[in-house]
């Protein structure tokens, strides 16, 4: 009778040690366990600093909306910046940008190759 009674709390602990073990496996590795835990807080982290950028943002767009609205020199650099206006009188000079060759000179600056023949 003593016999089975050890060999019975042998097995229940076997058993409470294996359960332990399967509860601290899906604590740490399971769907909702501290490896998703520290994903998901790391993702909010990140989440967060997004959100602070684009109100940093937003607040910029704001002022620039409030700017045009009510501001003639602020709308007078638009016009000029995007539309190109220019004010009666005023001449404007535009540089156009050369695509530079494979060896980086302009080829404009390169002189012509002779047509002379041999």
């Amino acid at each position: 009778m003593a016999l089975v009674l050890r060999l019975r709390r042998r097995a229940a602990t076997v058993a409470i040690v294996l359960m332990a073990v399967c509860i601290g496996y899906y604590v740490v590795a399971g769907q909702n366990g501290l490896k998703s835990y520290e994903q998901k807080r790391h993702e909010a982290e990140h989440l967060q600093q997004q959100i602070e950028h684009l109100q940093q943002e937003n607040g910029q767009l704001q002022q620039q909306v409030h700017a045009l609205q009510s501001d003639p020199d602020a709308i007078e650099h638009e016009a000029r910046e995007r539309l190109h206006y220019a004010r009666p009188g005023e001449v404007i000079y535009t540089l156009n940008n050369a695509p530079s060759g494979a060896n980086g000179s302009n080829p404009s600056t390169q002189p012509a190759p002779s047509s002379s023949s041999r």
